[in-house]
């Protein structure tokens, strides 16, 4: 598997739509539209964010990582993931954790699993009852070096869109748009 930074940003808005569609699902109302919109129009202009792919040999879309850097911009936390194969989503993120500072947030006993045998060894108890897991290269050596990921505010987002159909419909156009044009290759 070959690890592809998506950086163009039409193949980078077609697949940022699709990890949001594939890890929200059909269920979740806005919430996939707001998370596509804020990381498009907030994290990614800021750079702030990177959409990574894991890739075959003819550059067909395995799996689909979001690193979003924490506040002191020396850790990157994997946000979502997605797959297209089975077992391409722990490949994707067993070579990330070797090449970035990587960080994880977990809420239950079977995700923290899945983390470790992806090479984060490293675990801290959280707020709310989530574990926190670093990779390799992650730079923190106790739990109060770790500082928050940068985030949206989702609130703000959906008040946009309940007060400015315009923006509404411009951000369901682009999220639909990026869905019909997920490419075959990167």
């Amino acid at each position: 598997m070959k690890v592809v930074h998506i950086s163009q940003s039409a193949p980078r808005n077609a697949c940022l739509a699709t990890l949001c569609a594939k890890v929200y699902g059909q269920q979740a109302g806005l919430t996939p539209l707001v998370i596509f919109t804020g990381t498009k129009n907030v994290l990614f202009d800021q750079e702030a964010a990177r959409l990574l792919a894991g890739v075959d040999g003819d550059g067909k879309p395995l799996a689909l990582a979001l690193l979003v850097l924490d506040e002191a911009g020396e850790g990157m936390t994997v946000t979502h993931a997605c797959e297209f194969v089975d077992g391409a989503k722990a490949r994707l993120i067993s070579e990330l954790s070797l090449k970035a500072p990587l960080r994880v947030e977990v809420s239950d006993a079977s995700q923290e699993a899945f983390y470790q045998q992806c090479g984060f060894k490293r675990w801290f108890d959280g707020e709310n009852g989530q574990r926190v897991g670093l990779g390799a290269r992650h730079p923190a050596k106790h739990s109060d070096e770790l500082t928050p990921t940068l985030s949206l505010d989702e609130a703000l987002i959906l008040r946009r869109f309940k007060h400015d159909p315009t923006a509404f419909a411009e951000a369901k156009d682009a999220f639909l748009s990026g869905l019909n044009s997920f490419p075959a290759t990167l």
